[in-house]
């Protein structure tokens, strides 16, 4: 089986950890590992640089783990958390003289037509990101390529980005397998996870489809989003991941989107199964 390289970019929930105006013990709490930028993952794959989500805390995310280079963003679902930071991707548009490869769904794609309407338009605001969106059909395995095939931006002063043919595009590309989920119970509101070899990267996600779980089995690690220990609407309580992991089965699970109603790190850890582990910022899973 094809091996990945997972660091955990972010591993809170929509709002972070610690949360804005909260005196609780989780958000006062002085361990680092409970100190969370939104949820996002860096996986090396193949040979290939690949970012699943951009949130709000991208540009943070991006300094802190030194990244220099992107091939490929793959979006689990439209909400803002999960796509507020796509604006940045313009420093590695100068940085790296190329357009980023975006995949996702094609209602996530509606939405970032909506959101980011300046940098779909015909005649672009200098300066605006350049991206390529490629909608995927999450029924299906599809494959990423190095953004060096796309075109070579090179920036014009008083006009913007012009527009060449790519220079000694490389030929490397990988296989993601999509995993359906939904983050309601009733299968409304798609999000995906997504397989990276030994690897699988699952958030926001409250119920997957049987025929889904063929695509979890003989895995190294395996992670869910889980906000508190109780039920909730559109995420897994503690007790739902549990049986989530257990079914699956991977040598290795992690619980990501944590939120300040879960106990602080150090108590976390010590309540959860054998095998089950909170994921934290800076993480690396190899």
């Amino acid at each position: 089986m094809d091996k990945a390289k997972l660091t955990f970019l972010g591993t809170g929930t929509s709002q972070g950890v610690p949360m804005i105006a909260c005196d609780c013990p989780v958000c006062k709490s002085i361990d680092p590992r409970d100190k969370r930028l939104r949820s996002s993952v860096f996986v090396e794959y193949k040979g290939l640089s690949v970012l699943v989500d951009a949130g709000p805390d991208f540009r943070t995310q991006m300094l802190r783990a030194d990244i220099r280079h992107i091939d490929a963003i793959l979006l689990t679902h439209n909400h803002k958390d999960h796509t507020g930071g796509l604006d940045d991707i313009r420093a590695y548009n100068l940085a790296e003289r190329h357009p980023v490869n975006i995949y996702c769904e094609a209602y996530v794609e509606k939405t970032l037509r909506h959101e980011y309407g300046y940098a779909f338009a015909e005649e672009k605001y200098p300066g605006s990101p350049e991206w390529r969106v490629h909608v995927i059909d999450s029924s299906k395995p599809f494959e990423i390529h190095s953004n060096s095939t796309e075109e070579v931006l090179i920036w014009e002063r008083g006009f913007g980005f012009k527009h060449y043919p790519p220079q000694n595009p490389s030929s490397e590309t990988a296989e993601i397998i999509p995993i359906q989920g939904y983050h309601l119970s009733d299968e409304t509101l798609s999000v995906l996870g997504y397989r990276f070899g030994n690897i699988a990267y699952l958030t926001d996600i409250k119920h997957i489809r049987e025929s889904d779980y063929e695509k979890l089995k003989d895995l190294d690690y395996i992670t869910l989003g889980c906000v508190k220990r109780d039920e909730h609407r559109s995420h897994p309580s503690l007790e739902q991941c549990f049986e989530f992991f257990e079914r699956v089965g991977a040598k290795r699970s992690y619980i990501t989107h944590l939120s300040h109603l879960l106990p602080p790190y150090a108590e976390l850890e010590k309540i959860l199964p054998e095998g089950v582990y909170p994921a934290y910022d800076g993480l690396v899973l190899e």
